[in-house]
């Protein structure tokens, strides 16, 4: 009996605790619907119904303002940029000790520099990062060079080659179109073409990063014939990546490719 009384009191109580609630609101209800009242009531409306129709109006905008959804924010605009062999080799190694890591890291980061400069989200990515497994961005961009070798005159230029077994291959076509026409323009250096590799066409992380993610893999020129521009002029090796990037994510026109090859 004891303990059915200590039920019972502890039940009175929570009753007159949700009592106290609902007359707390219908308080606080009527108070709104007095102030808005108040506030509609005019000389112009007191015969009318117009002061009706704005309480009802006022009320219901009330309550819906409550269900209103927080806005989601736009998504970022990411950007990955690979510095070729970083964190696994030095790639191409010159007589003197230049290496092709060297080369490629230093474009990579201007070039990360200049696109957080635009309002991008960059992420500087080492050759086999384990960021790059799924990586999901609006594009990919793997930068490497040539050798250092001289192989004859016309070994110099930079060549292109985009990610085609993605979802959307047509995007690849475009980023790899928008970088050719741009790097060649900002740089002066034709596209070469004609010299792409297996390597380019089948490059690992094509097959690592997610398939919706647009993505090319760059050789910014020949170590050796384009040694020059490389070296001491970076920054402007730099604006050709930016340059082709703002193209793609711009929408940007490109003229015909023909004028920019060999």
């Amino acid at each position: 009996m004891k303990q059915r009384s200590a039920t019972e009191q502890t039940e009175n109580k929570a009753r007159m605790t949700f009592n106290m609630l609902k007359t707390a609101q219908q308080i606080i209800l009527a108070g709104v619907i007095s102030a808005t009242l108040f506030t509609l009531w005019t000389p112009n409306n007191i015969f009318s119904n117009q002061l009706f129709r704005d309480t009802i109006l006022s009320i219901e905008m009330n309550q819906q303002q409550q269900f209103l959804p927080s806005p989601t924010p736009l998504p970022q605009k990411r950007i990955g940029i690979v510095a070729g062999h970083w964190g696994n080799d030095a790639g191409a190694v010159c007589p003197d000790g230049l290496t092709e890591l060297d080369v490629n890291l230093r474009i990579a980061t201007l070039v990360k520099q200049y696109l957080i400069e635009e309002g991008f989200t960059v992420d500087l990515l080492q050759e086999f990062d384990p960021r790059l497994s799924q990586y999901t961005a609006m594009a990919l961009i793997s930068i490497h060079n040539d050798s250092c070798d001289y192989i004859n005159e016309e070994a110099t230029g930079f060549k292109v080659a985009g990610a085609l077994s993605n979802s959307y291959p047509e995007k690849s076509n475009r980023l790899t179109s928008c970088m050719a026409h741009r790097y060649n323009e900002t740089t002066g250096l034709k596209f070469h073409y004609n010299t792409i590799t297996n390597d380019m066409t089948g490059y690992h992380a094509f097959g690592e990063m997610n398939p919706d993610t647009t993505a090319i893999i760059i050789e910014t020129g020949f170590m050796n014939l384009d040694r020059d521009l490389l070296t001491e002029n970076p920054e402007l090796v730099a604006k050709g990546i930016v340059n082709g990037i703002l193209c793609y994510v711009r929408n940007e026109p490109i003229p015909d490719m023909s004028t920019i090859s060999e």
